[in-house]
């Protein structure tokens, strides 16, 4: 692929990627993404033949972009209080640098949970390794007994949920948005030590 024709594929990819995650799957024509794109639509077809095959190649670029730092956090050989920092710390700095992702994933959820789980599946997400790291802390006699599915439903759930809501917040809580990146800053050191608090022994 020459030089021009990946520029044009980034550009698709880039458009496309806005437009779903403002319309979702089914609110989104190629049109749209050609318009989005500043091209026609013959020349859309061209490099993606179908909707369904953009937005395959879109979801799995999030996933890929977001959840391959997180496995390596949750799998890294260190201690459980340390893994949550970093986790939190990842998370946090991935959905403020990728601030449609959140809504992207969001919405994939909800009309399409299948597809999500089996993109995260195929990049190695194995929440065995979890849950027996949070089985040997408890035994140990160091974190109370927690079971994992709440564990990572509280982690994951704290961070990602201000990024979903940020519009509902900023309005609330009157915020502009350098106040908003300043809360998210705020977050990185908060949600770890609130997760950590409600376990520690």
């Amino acid at each position: 692929m020459s030089e021009n024709e990946l520029n044009t594929e980034q550009l698709i990819l880039k458009a496309a990627r806005k437009v779903f995650t403002h319309k979702g799957f089914d609110g989104t024509r190629m049109q749209d993404i050609a318009d989005e794109a500043g091209i026609n639509k013959a020349l859309l077809h061209y490099y993606f033949r179908s909707k369904d095959k953009l937005f395959e190649a879109i979801f799995t670029d999030v996933i890929r972009t977001f959840f391959p730092q997180l496995v390596q956090v949750l799998t890294a050989d260190a201690d459980l209080f340390e893994k949550i920092r970093l986790f939190a710390d990842k998370y946090i700095s991935i959905l403020a640098a990728n601030p449609d992702i959140a809504g992207f994933v969001f919405h994939e959820i909800s009309v399409n949970p299948h597809r999500l789980v089996g993109n995260i599946r195929g990049i190695g997400v194995n929440t065995d390794i979890i849950k027996k790291h949070l089985d040997h802390e408890i035994a140990a006699g160091r974190i109370k007994p927690i079971k994992m599915e709440h564990f990572i439903a509280n982690l994951v759930s704290m961070c990602v949920f201000p990024f979903i809501a940020k519009p509902v917040l900023m309005g609330i809580m009157q915020m502009d948005n350098p106040a908003f990146e300043q809360f998210i800053e705020e977050r990185k050191q908060l949600v770890p030590e609130i997760i950590i608090n409600s376990i520690r022994l």
